[in-house]
């Protein structure tokens, strides 16, 4: 057998002296420095992976002789025109192999770089994962004599390894990213860790925002689909991104409702209110210029904050659960924003709100019947 310079085939002795290594970036470049251990003559390795994500399409971990793998993340359709080696590997379902010197700069869009930062010889690798994810490895050297035969050889030995642990890496992401996406950070990391029963739930005291478009059903009636989707997301670009960068949870898009939490942690309840209380007020300023920007459809939105007790975890049937919060308390919030339609007004605040937020100086309207509920409900706005 072929002696790779007490490589292992599967990598695992090498791994075990190590311990647990999770660092993508970590395990690219020990892989790197391992095969030039075994005298494979390699200056630059990439790590390529498709993502599942919202707003990213893919990554590359990208490695270089003397320097610490980095990672660069690559927006949906960047560089969609550009002609790719690894592209072409998946395409025919073959290695590419591009000898450098020879190789006209115009063939791939990375060949000028390479050519410039000394590379010789450049070997394109594909990897398709079980759910049809195409991934793959790149490696290129500036040894004169490019990879040699045995060279070869040693990558095509370890790479049923290398595949089997970017498969690993590359499902374990999707699933921690696509969770959360759907379901939110902190539900994300709950069903993650096992809470996936039915009936499941923390009791929990929060500072509640419900959120809807005023006019949401008129507004849209007359537009088609892509439209109404269209308009219907720049209202949560305005509402969502002030509740994360405020520390809240954005547990719900309930067609056009937002519904979140702002969690209280042990005497802090004043705390979770005043971000939840800046984060709607955020929202209405991020609506108002939005408006101010002219678009042809304006819309407005009504904003209820609540303060109360909680269900948070496992609701549903069979095998179909949802995660999220219910209770008196959640009902009453999104009454509360029912009332911002009645009364035209953006923000209105429950009693137990305006209790724990009173040097903001709210307001009081009355007190106010609320559907469902047993007692009329003390409503107040800045």
């Amino acid at each position: 057998m072929t002696d790779f310079g007490g490589l292992s085939p599967l990598g695992t002795g090498y791994w075990a002296k190590q311990g647990e290594i999770g660092d993508p970036n970590i395990i690219l470049e020990g892989l790197c420095l391992r095969l030039r251990d075994a005298a494979v003559p390699i200056d630059r390795g990439v790590s390529a992976i498709e993502l599942r994500h919202a707003e990213r399409a893919a990554n590359e971990r990208i490695w270089e002789i003397g320097t610490a793998a980095r990672e660069t993340l690559y927006a949906h359709g960047h560089g969609a025109t550009a002609r790719r080696p690894l592209q072409e590997a998946h395409r025919t379902g073959k290695w590419i192999f591009l000898w450098l010197p020879g190789t006209p700069d115009d063939a791939y869009h990375i060949v000028p770089e390479l050519k410039a930062k000394g590379y010789v010889h450049h070997v394109s690798i594909p990897v398709v994962l079980l759910n049809g994810m195409r991934n793959g490895f790149t490696f290129a050297t500036k040894n004169p004599m490019g990879f040699s035969a045995q060279d070869i050889t040693v990558l095509q030995v370890v790479l049923p390894a290398l595949a089997a642990l970017q498969e690993i890496l590359a499902v374990h992401r999707v699933l921690r990213e696509v969770t959360r996406m759907y379901v939110g950070h902190e539900p994300h990391l709950r069903i993650l860790s096992g809470d996936v029963r039915r009936g499941e739930v923390l009791r929990i005291r929060a500072a509640i925002l419900f959120a809807d478009m005023r006019g949401y059903t008129s507004l849209t009636s007359s537009m088609s689909e892509g439209d109404a989707t269209e308009l219907v997301n720049q209202y949560y670009d305005c509402v969502v991104p002030p509740v994360h960068e405020r520390g809240g949870e954005v547990l719900k898009f309930i067609g056009d409702g937002v519904l979140a939490i702002f969690r209280a942690e042990e005497d802090k309840d004043t705390e979770s209110c005043q971000r939840a209380f800046a984060a709607a007020r955020a929202g209405l300023e991020r609506t108002a210029a939005r408006n101010a920007a002219g678009p042809d459809t304006q819309f407005r939105v009504g904003i209820a904050l609540h303060f109360g007790r909680t269900a948070y975890g496992n609701v549903g049937s069979g095998g179909r659960l949802d995660y999220t919060v219910i209770g008196r308390d959640v009902n009453l919030a999104a009454r509360v924003a029912g009332l911002c339609g009645a009364l035209d007004r953006e923000l209105l605040v429950s009693a137990a709100f305006n209790e724990r937020l009173k040097r903001v100086g709210l307001r009081s309207l009355g007190r106010h019947k609320l559907k469902g509920l047993p007692e009329d409900e003390e409503i107040f706005e800045p």
